[in-house]
Parts: C-alpha cells; structure tokens; sequence
C-alpha cells in the first residue's frame, strides 16, 4: 500500500506533531511541526524537513548549523495525528546548542537541568 501524506491527520493549521528520536539511542530529541509538503520533502530526499510556525518556512534542520538529521525510518501512529521520525543526528538537535530539546526535568516540584550545552 502506497502512503499518502494527505492521509494523515493534521490540525486546523495544516500541520502535524514530529518527535525526532535518535534511530541509535532511542533518545526523544525534539518534537517541530510537518505540513503535508514538509512530510513529502523529508520522505523525498532524507533530509528530514520541518515547517517553522514562526517564520511561516520550511526548515530544513541543519541547513545553516550544520546538525543535520538523516532520516533512518518514518513512522506514523494509530490515530494517524502524530509522526516519530527516527534519525541520525550530528551534533545538538536543540538550538540551545544541547543533544536534546527536553533537558529540563520536574523532580520535587523544582525545575532541574538535566545537560549543559555542547561543545563546538
């Protein structure tokens, strides 16, 4: 059976959650919003391709950074509402210059920061 990006179910904005986790680790490491084009993009040429809310663009992640994901495997949930893209990630996937975008933990009711920023 063939996919079909427009068989997923995206929000009033036309878009959908993306969860990047690393294919090796299994670590979550951020979650950015796909349109229909940025999913075709992605599957197209494994350069896994995100829409950014706030400049209305695609985002190709690590186009200007240089921490590019490599798509490993492109999964979809059950309600079809949600996509896990598993990848190869060079250096930081978050822009604060961390592994991870999740590196804040609630323990005790006290915010904790899990990692430090990368080196260059």
């Amino acid at each position: 059976m063939s996919f079909d990006p427009a068989s997923l179910k995206y929000d009033d904005r036309g878009l959908i959650p993306a969860i990047a986790q690393d294919a090796q680790t299994g670590e979550v490491l951020m979650m950015a919003w796909m349109n229909a084009q940025a999913v075709t993009r992605t599957l197209e040429t494994g350069k896994v391709t995100y829409w950014s809310r706030s400049r209305q663009a695609f985002w190709i992640k690590g186009e200007t950074s240089g921490h590019v994901q490599e798509l490993v495997d492109f999964r979809v949930d059950c309600d079809r509402d949600c996509l896990l893209v598993r990848i190869n990630q060079t250096g930081p996937a978050c822009h604060t210059n961390r592994r991870s975008c999740f590196y804040t933990a609630v323990r005790d009711g006290e915010e904790v920061e899990l990692m430090t920023p990368m080196s260059d």
